[in-house]
């Protein structure tokens, strides 16, 4: 996980809702990648890419990384503009944290993918492999020539849970404006959740490295955060007129859709569905899920377009993941070293 801060950055963001006219948003990902993340060996390289398994038609696939990676490394981003949103939220109010999110965007392949950097965390995290140049359609089971690309797949997790019980997840937040001090290094929204996974074992740590960089969110929807720890700690982070907000939850819940938070009252959270749905069922549950009830509770709150919903046990680290909406398929994965 050497970092290097060359001035060759191509910064990474992404969401999950419209991007203004004229911006970049995550796309179909038609080009390829132009700097590599990868610090492996050839034998890592090779083991990584045979590690490689399809899951499902989404299509849904599962990778373990093994090795070392540039956590700075430049990945680009093919524009396209779809009104969309996201949905998260923990329910902390029980001895067992269970984190639940929505990703709601185009018909893209994903990925479940295993990492453990050298000096880092464990962990597993759920990829838009539309950054790494897979097209709608695309097997790589069958398509070796886009199969390197995915050795860029650790900078892209669009949420994800390490071995210390930390998750994280995005969501677009088209009012968000980040602040920029020349003192500190940019990287953009998708890639903070990298650094975060990697080095962060609980909330307030997260809080503190997103303190370390400037967020560009020029070149994409601007995003909001929502962190937890298996202790039951949560935090919503915003960006509000060149400030990052920081919204306490912890037990019994917390939840984010595509509405700021920060200084929204009752009656302007109440308006947005999803987010009231979240609400109202968390809070008649006092916070207490089983995984099962978190992706009922995900069903409701999905849309015609949720891509995947995934839930993640911050003290057991079991995952589940649906795609496209179909409720009776439930994969089951478990956070492991590769």
């Amino acid at each position: 996980m050497r970092i290097v801060l060359a001035g060759l950055l191509v910064l990474v963001l992404g969401g999950c809702t419209a991007a203004p006219a004229g911006t970049a948003a995550p796309g179909r990902g038609s080009a390829p990648t132009t700097v590599s993340a990868s610090r492996q060996t050839a034998a890592e390289a090779d083991a990584t890419l045979a590690s490689l398994r399809k899951v499902d038609d989404l299509p849904l696939y599962e990778m373990s990384y093994v090795g070392d990676y540039d956590e700075l490394a430049g990945v680009p981003m093919v524009p396209t503009a779809s009104p969309f949103g996201c949905s998260l939220f923990v329910a902390s109010g029980g001895p067992a944290p269970v984190f639940g999110r929505n990703f709601d965007w185009d018909p893209h392949a994903a990925m479940v993918l295993h990492t453990a950097p050298p000096d880092g965390y464990a962990a597993v995290s759920v990829v838009d492999l539309s950054y790494l140049g897979v097209a709608k359609g695309d097997d790589l089971t069958t398509a070796p020539k886009t199969r390197r690309e995915l050795l860029n797949a650790p900078l892209l997790p669009f949420d994800g849970l390490n071995e210390r019980g930390l998750a994280v997840g995005l969501a677009a937040d088209d009012s968000g404006r980040a602040g920029k001090n020349p003192a500190l290094p940019t990287v953009g929204g998708v890639r903070i959740q990298r650094i975060i996974l990697d080095r962060a074992a609980t909330v307030d740590q997260a809080v503190e490295l997103l303190g370390r960089y400037n967020l560009d969110f020029t070149d994409g929807p601007a995003l909001h955060y929502l962190l937890a720890d298996s202790s039951g700690a949560s935090a919503v982070v915003e960006f509000v007129d060149g400030r990052m907000e920081v919204l306490r939850g912890g037990p019994p819940w917390q939840a984010l859709t595509n509405i700021r938070l920060t200084g929204a009252d009752e009656a302007t959270r109440r308006a947005d569905r999803r987010y009231e749905t979240l609400r109202a069922r968390l809070t008649r549950a006092g916070g207490v899920l089983t995984p099962d009830a978190a992706l009922g509770l995900l069903r409701d709150v999905a849309q015609s377009h949720t891509r995947w919903s995934v839930t993640y046990q911050l003290d057991s680290h079991d995952v589940r993941v649906t795609t496209a909406g179909r409720w009776e398929k439930v994969h089951t994965f478990q956070l492991r070293r590769p």
